[in-house]
């Protein structure tokens, strides 16, 4: 029986350990890139063992790009901090629009309610493609082409309808009693909510905002018909490594590690938020 149980254990460990090298082999393959140069990265046949340099990474931070052609200014930092202007205003915007109304859906049941809900969150099964004429005829109209304020308004409709339906189940799974007791005690319906209700759906709120933070930063076809160079995230900013010179698959690869890094910061930051969120239907009676 020892042997039998050891023998799983093994067999357990060596299909993990397949899981996670199916999974992980191509991140590892593209930062393996990102120290080669597009010479080395092209050579035939392929080899794992090479000099690893970090001038792709100098290019990005320098914004200037060495290519066969001749020099080439990029303004991938620029395009980096413009990612992180979009996602978190659009993220805060979702979050400060979409709990309330979450907990609203939750709470109180009334007339078509669950047609709003199920409208909003049809946004999220429209593909971009069809909106984004009007949107960009309603945006030179109103001023809002080519302005931080108009990109996060359209990239909250991305993040807005992942938080509410999100959100709203964690709501739900909050016993009511605990929100009546707080009450009958005198205290206000907003009391209530930000003292009672908020707290306990904290870590579902972390967890909505998350997704919504990867799903905005994630974004590219908004950004590329609604934005000019200046205000164009790194999704968008990566074109430039397309040149007439070839594509510089170096630069590209220290350009995907660059961007991932903010999003995997955040996901290793919230995983415990993550955890504890599993845990709120034990309140439920």
């Amino acid at each position: 029986m020892d042997h039998r149980s050891l023998l799983e254990r093994w067999l357990r460990g060596i299909a993990l350990a397949l899981v996670v090298v199916f999974f992980m082999f191509p991140i590892l393959w593209i930062v393996l890139m990102s120290l080669q140069t597009n010479e080395t990265i092209l050579r035939s046949p392929p080899s794992v063992v090479f000099t690893p340099t970090l001038q792709n990474y100098a290019a990005l931070i320098s914004g200037r790009l060495e290519t066969e052609a001749g020099a080439l200014d990029i303004a991938f930092m620029s395009n980096l901090m413009n990612s992180v202007i979009l996602s978190v205003g659009s993220v805060a915007l979702a979050l400060v629009l979409g709990v309330p109304a979450a907990y609203a859906f939750a709470r109180h049941r009334f007339r078509g309610s669950e047609d709003i809900a199920f409208t909003l969150l049809s946004f999220r099964f429209a593909p971009p493609l069809l909106v984004l004429l009007p949107l960009t005829l309603y945006f030179q109209d109103l001023g809002l082409a080519d302005t931080y304020f108009g990109l996060i308004w359209v990239y909250q409709l991305i993040c807005l309808p992942l938080i509410l339906w999100i959100v709203r189940g964690y709501f739900e799974d909050i016993s009511p009693d605990i929100e009546l007791a707080y009450r009958i005690a005198g205290h206000s319906w907003w009391a209530t909510f930000r003292r009672i209700a908020l707290p306990l759906a904290g870590p579902g709120i972390a967890a909505a905002g998350l997704l919504a933070f990867i799903f905005a930063w994630n974004n590219f076809i908004f950004a590329l018909v609604l934005a000019s160079a200046d205000k164009q995230p790194v999704t968008v900013g990566a074109l430039a490594f397309v040149t007439a010179s070839g594509i510089q698959y170096g630069q590209i690869a220290a350009a995907v590690v660059l961007s991932i890094a903010p999003t995997l910061a955040l996901a290793l930051w919230a995983q415990r938020y993550l955890v504890e969120g599993l845990s709120l239907g034990a309140v439920k009676g």
